[in-house]
């Protein structure tokens, strides 16, 4: 039998909860509601209950919460990416925090001192250095469009924008985008104003044909522009494109292109071939500079990573005839962050590419005192792995989402490192796995830290001392 939806009116948001949803709570029923904002009064729409819970539509905000602003953005409510643009930003400082926080203290079984406050980010708007793009002829529309629409408006199906949360197929056109800064809107409305007035195929998601598929913008602090456009095959239309972008843009320092044909968006797997300028951009953070190129993983807000990297090795504390391990290395920014610190660095990363990358960042700033090795860290972070590499004073850990795999756990148990300095992007997962290292560290400081400004997402930086 389906689940026949209604209605909750007055509904009182009573705080921020995960994924971005407002909480509130009705005759013992928590309630999860996107967009709306603690202190509102609010009408909702329940369409799935479950358990103790409901998901909900925001249908109307009948008493406005003091912390709630007008989002900037066009496309806020349909685009998904800015979630929290309707929230004054001290208060979303406030609520991280408190994730962190709750995280540590219901999901975790382990001491800690009070949090440092949260670093914020200096920018908020135009922070990202790279946004990817998508070509297609699913038109997204909202419901004020397809009302328009069925007034006789015309809309052009030919769109170049984001994915619509949950749908393969539909794009949002973007008109105007808060998070890269210019000229990031000026190319892709051109790339998509050209493209239309040239006849150009966009992508067809469903009959899997078209030329152009994707275009992906990354800027650096020091000025360099890196445009890759993504088609489906190399023709004259695509070289005219080419010219007429770089034309156009003659402040972009890296064009490049991808020819995929493959049924899914993935690129990484594929070659990228240099149209003009060089084949990476170059960042910079104090007096080291980062090679960046098409297929290399930066910190996405390349300010605040330098804030962040800047903790972890106030943190890490490290001495001149001292080796540090640093796990998850990536392209080994903090790696060779710390370097002129350590008397060695040894980083391990299980993306080939990204060791690559970190060897050449090494190399271009005259470090020389790092070794990056490639492997799955669950299987090679053994006692014959340091046997070899030289047992290390500190060890940093930068682990994806899901944390560290139990083997890595109990190697640093074993290992009894007098100092780990543990950098999470996922404070649930990180509470889980310092709860298994309660044993034998115990935390001493944690300081979260802001990247992305407007989502839910916190970065936090956390000091473990042996016992």
């Amino acid at each position: 039998m389906s689940f026949k939806r209604y209605n909750i009116e007055n509904l009182e948001i009573i705080s921020a909860g995960a994924e971005g949803k407002a909480v509130g709570k009705v005759d013992g029923l928590t309630v999860f509601v996107p967009y709306a904002v603690p202190g509102d009064i609010v009408d909702v729409e329940v369409y799935k209950r479950k358990r103790g819970y409901a998901e909900c539509n925001l249908l109307a905000i009948k008493q406005p919460s003091p912390d709630r602003v007008t989002p900037p953005c066009g496309h806020f409510g349909h685009c998904g990416g800015c979630k929290w643009q309707m929230l004054t930003y001290e208060k979303q400082l406030e609520f991280k925090q408190k994730q962190v926080e709750d995280n540590f203290k219901h999901l975790g079984k382990f001491e800690f001192p009070p949090l440092m406050p949260i670093l914020g980010s200096e920018k908020i708007y135009y922070y990202r250095n790279k946004l990817e793009y998508t070509f297609s002829t699913m038109l997204w529309l909202t419901y004020d469009d397809m009302k328009r629409q069925a007034e006789g408006e015309f809309f052009e199906n030919r769109c170049l924008g984001f994915h619509v949360p949950g749908m393969f197929d539909k794009i949002l056109d973007i008109k105007h985008c808060w998070l890269q800064a210019a000229p990031s809107n000026d190319i892709r409305l051109f790339c998509k104003q050209y493209a239309i007035e040239h006849n150009l195929d966009f992508y067809d998601p469903r009959l899997q044909k078209g030329l152009l598929r994707n275009l992906i913008i990354r800027t650096a602090s020091t000025g360099d522009l890196m445009v890759v456009l993504i088609v489906t095959k190399y023709n004259q239309e695509v070289k005219d494109m080419l010219a007429a972008l770089m034309e156009r843009f003659p402040e972009i320092t890296s064009l490049t292109f991808v020819i995929n044909t493959k049924l899914n968006d993935a690129i990484f797997d594929l070659p990228f071939h240099l149209y003009a300028g060089q084949d990476y951009i170059t960042e910079k953070m104090e007096n080291l500079q980062f090679k960046v190129g098409p297929k290399s993983f930066y910190q996405t807000n390349s300010e605040q990573a330098y804030n962040l990297y800047k903790v972890v090795r106030e943190f890490a504390d490290i001495q001149k005839d001292e080796v540090v391990y640093d796990l998850f290395t990536g392209t080994g920014t903090i790696a060779n962050f710390v370097a002129h610190q350590a008397k060695r660095v040894v980083g391990i990363e299980y993306v080939d590419t990204a060791v690559e990358d970190a060897k050449i960042n090494s190399a271009q700033n005259n470090i020389t005192n790092t070794e990056f090795v490639v492997g799955d860290m669950a299987k090679i972070f053994t006692d014959q792995f340091i046997a070899q590499h030289g047992k290390p004073d500190v060890i940093i850990s930068d682990p994806p989402r899901a944390g560290m795999h139990p083997n890595v756990i109990e190697q640093l148990l074993k290992l009894e490192v007098p100092r780990i300095v543990y950098v999470s992007c996922n404070p649930a997962t990180q509470a889980r796995d310092l709860t298994l290292l309660d044993p034998k560290y115990r935390v001493e400081k944690v300081q979260p830290v802001d990247m992305f400004p407007h989502t839910q997402h916190v970065e936090n930086v956390v000091l473990l001392k042996l016992r």
